[in-house]
């Protein structure tokens, strides 16, 4: 036998074991075995470097530190989910469904556990592991490739025996630690006197960031895979059929996950997941409940955070009880003023909690909380604290009621509670604490992206009255900054150049800086499509035509004209542009011939990818679908084009070659 051949047989019989091991969960050999296998395979690729393969199981671990990590733009959002926190949300979101499908239908469902852990996206392209990254901000995430491939369960290269590689395949999961192997590796810390890890999740997002990938090969990280971003070359009509495509490939998929028959078995298996959830050997938090047909999918579409074609179910939380210390007023960038309780510390769900929102003046007399009272806290939603009641059996006597004062904590000045809201805020738009935050998040890395300005630096501006909102910024001096705490001649340079740099900036990030509220990252771009980068239009605009967008609902849109109707925001942002700010104008010289046309590509094509073929149809103020619906209107088929084409024939949509395609963009 040639070293070549035995290097690819033991190559070969290492993924078999990994695949039997942690998809079918039915391994053969030991652990031990296992290893002898690694080692002589590594004996040979080191004794013939020549041999040696980016897939092959020893280039799991290998690679030089990082000096840190870049980042990779996902090509669809990995969006959150909504919330249901009880049966009746579940049932409201089946509802929401059928009024928007605009007919009672059977609904399909199919339903996971909502892991508590870390989700990632894996690349592959013509089968081969070529990237991975996190979730991000859902837009951009940190690429980690080196060290999701130390994770075992990841297949380098996909298993084709029975299911042929796609050109391109992107796959979301979730990386977590199973209860066992994190007592294990807490005892092996303690063990080396090293700090504990709080709770499972903690370790994972801790291990996927380590940049020395050899730290994290000594972590016992798992994955589940769970969802597609972009497949190029096969398709699929239901969720459970790629589920079936991933296991397949290679892939770990949760055995929990269940095809049911409607939302009525949807609400069992969910209460039925509860009751387990500490049977079950990993965190969980709730289930997911997803719509499972693609068509279906498509028809329903995506919010600008969510898709509305699936939901978290939350779990009831897990709960402690503590001592509440004091009640303290925080200062939000909207002005807010909101109460916070500082507790004696408590660990709930596996979290050290020693701050808790009290939220309101309203929440508080609600509820009767006062300083020195013992109280039942729990996670909402397995995340954010709260207080759920007061043991009053164990209050003291001279716990009296707790009232917020009438002014700001900051600055002294008056607090407004309008009529029929529950917040107090402070109208003082000079307030400390509100410059402050708001100037944090305008030169944030993706908003105006200002080098060299950071909290410190901004909070002895604020404090000695040298700017009192962001387009003060642009008014700064060198004789202003000079003289400041770490601000040497040099450096007061380079912070005038990079504030001077900044002002060549576009719509969407001028926008997402202003920190209006409910507008994000990724809404700012879709209105920057909707107005064509015209900030006049966008200043002047109306209810009626934002809510027209699509991916822009009411609430976004009233926050949006409520910000306009604001003359201190008008003047602020005009202020802006006569100190030099100046956005790139966005490129829109195609005609329009798509405007309210949906196309869905499907098949191999020659001249153009279908990536290619969406930014197309998009310039031309088209939509390119996934899939096929009653709201196609043109299918683009390629070859070997499959059940979109025979879907869109029967349904008499039509269907476009690719050269018809290319006549009709002409």
């Amino acid at each position: 036998m040639s070293v070549r051949t035995n290097i690819d047989a033991l190559r070969s019989e290492l993924n078999d074991h990994n695949y039997r091991y942690y998809v079918l969960d039915d391994p053969v050999i030991s652990d031990a075995e296992y290893d002898r296998l690694l080692r002589e395979l590594q004996s040979l690729e080191d004794a013939h470097p020549d041999l040696i393969t980016n897939d092959s199981p020893t280039q799991r671990v290998g690679a030089p530190p990082l000096d840190g990590f870049g980042s990779i733009e996902h090509r669809i959002p990995m969006q959150s989910l909504a919330n249901a926190m009880d049966t009746d949300e579940l049932l409201a979101f089946h509802d929401r469904l059928i009024r928007r499908l605009g007919e009672e239908k059977a609904i399909e469902y199919i339903a996971e556990p909502k892991l508590d852990g870390l989700a990632v996206e894996l690349v592959y392209e013509h089968g081969k592991f070529v990237n991975g990254s996190t979730r991000g901000d859902g837009t951009t995430g940190e690429e980690i490739t080196q060290n999701l491939k130390t994770i075992r369960a990841i297949p380098l290269a996909l298993r084709v025996e029975t299911q042929s590689a796609p050109a391109l395949l992107e796959v979301r999961g979730e990386v977590f630690i199973r209860k066992d192997d994190f007592n294990k590796l807490n005892k092996q810390q303690e063990a080396n006197d090293k700090p504990i890890f709080a709770n499972p999740r903690n370790a994972a997002a801790g291990s996927l960031r380590q940049l020395d990938s050899s730290i994290t090969a000594t972590r016992p990280l798992s994955i589940f895979c769970y969802q597609a971003g972009v497949v190029e070359g096969v398709t699929f009509e239901t969720h459970s059929e790629f589920l079936a495509a991933l296991q397949n490939w290679g892939f770990p998929v949760n055995p929990e996950i269940k095809v049911l028959s409607g939302i009525e078995d949807a609400v069992i298996f969910h209460s039925e997941l509860e009751s387990r959830r500490n049977t079950l050997p990993y965190e969980i938090d709730g289930s997911v409940i997803k719509v499972n047909n693609y068509a279906l999918r498509e028809e329903l579409g995506v919010r600008s955070r969510s898709p509305r074609w699936a939901i978290a179910g939350k779990f009831k939380a897990q709960q402690e009880t503590t001592v509440v210390e004091d009640i303290v007023l925080s200062v939000g960038r909207t002005g807010a003023v909101t109460p916070v309780a500082k507790l004696v510390p408590v660990k709930v769900g596996g979290v050290m909690v020693s701050n808790v929102t009290l939220h309101n003046q309203d929440e508080i007399d609600r509820k009767d909380i006062r300083v020195g009272d013992t109280v039942l806290i729990q996670r909402a939603g397995d995340v954010i604290p709260q207080v759920v009641k007061v043991i009053l059996e164990k209050r003291p006597e001279i716990a009296s009621p707790f009232k917020m004062t009438n002014t700001c904590p900051e600055c002294d000045h008056d607090v407004y509670r309008p009529e029929g809201e529950v917040v107090a805020r402070c109208q003082n738009l000079s307030c400390p604490a509100q410059v402050k935050r708001r100037i944090e998040h305008f030169v944030s890395k993706n908003a105006m992206d200002i080098d060299g300005v950071g909290e410190k630096l901004i909070d002895q501006l604020v404090e000695k009255k040298r700017i009192k909102s962001v387009d003060d910024l642009f008014r700064l001096t060198l004789d202003q900054l000079s003289g400041l705490e770490r601000m040497a001649e040099k450096s007061a340079e380079n912070t005038i150049s990079a504030i001077n740099n900044s002002k060549a900036t576009t719509f969407h990030r001028f926008i997402h800086a202003l920190g209006i509220r409910n507008v994000g990252e990724h809404v700012s771009k879709v209105l920057e499509k909707a107005f064509g980068g015209n900030m006049e239009i966008f200043m002047k605009t109306n209810v009626e035509y934002l809510e027209a967008i699509d991916e822009v609902g009411p609430i976004v849109a009233e926050t949006i004209i409520t910000f306009w109707s604001d003359e201190t925001n008008v003047n602020i942002v005009n202020n802006c542009f006569e100190l030099g700010v100046t956005l790139e104008s966005v490129k829109n010289e195609t005609e329009q011939i798509f405007t309210g046309k949906t196309f869905v590509f499907t098949g191999s094509l020659e001249k153009i990818t279908r990536k290619e073929g969406k930014e197309i149809v998009e310039e031309r103020g088209g939509r390119a679908a996934g899939s096929v619906s009653a709201k196609t209107d043109y299918v683009v088929a390629g070859e070997n084009a499959g059940s979109k084409l025979k879907k869109a024939e029967e349904s008499g949509i039509p269907v476009l070659t690719e050269s018809e395609f290319m006549d009709l963009i002409k």
